[in-house]
């Protein structure tokens, strides 16, 4: 009997010992050449109820009056055209990174049709569409799914869009 309550006790502490209810998100990992003022916190307080909204008469979609983008489909197949809208900001340097929720990994998402290359930074251009600043760029999105796009002006956190990106 005292054999039979040890496999029992070993079996339980063992079984036990194996099982955990802890979830392991997997780490955010910052990709090479990415700029320095990007940093892993800016990805960990993204608020993905806070969804990209259409807003003014030109079809912009984002946060209302802060940021935007005028854009095709907003598909992952095609490299797209997106017209970026900034207000309160003139003339900056712009950096935009993309994060997919899924998959929590941190992309490049501006295209250079003429080099073939992405990159992360380009420089806005003045008022338009009721904006104190915009820039056109050439768009693709590595995947479809839920995507939280990181706007930088100028080296410093400027707002967070997220948008669901279809194939």
């Amino acid at each position: 009997m005292k054999s039979m309550v040890f496999i029992f006790l070993t079996m339980f502490f063992l079984v036990a010992g194996c099982s955990t209810n802890e979830t392991v998100e997997s780490k955010i990992v910052l990709p090479k050449g990415i700029p320095d003022f990007v940093k892993v916190n800016d990805f960990e307080t993204i608020n993905w109820d806070r969804k990209a909204v259409e807003f003014g008469d030109r079809g912009i979609f984002g946060n209302k009056y802060k940021s935007g983008v005028i854009g095709e489909e907003m598909k992952s197949s095609n490299i797209e055209k997106w017209m970026w809208h900034l207000w309160g900001v003139n003339k900056v340097e712009l950096t935009i990174v993309g994060f997919n929720k899924e998959t929590r990994t941190v992309h490049p998402i501006l295209f250079d049709r003429d080099t073939n290359n992405w990159s992360w930074t380009r420089s806005a251009m003045g008022a338009v569409n009721g904006a104190d600043s915009h820039m056109p760029s050439n768009v693709k999105v590595p995947e479809p799914g839920e995507w939280a796009i990181l706007l930088y002006t100028d080296g410093k956190l400027f707002d967070k869009l997220v948008y669901e990106i279809n194939e």
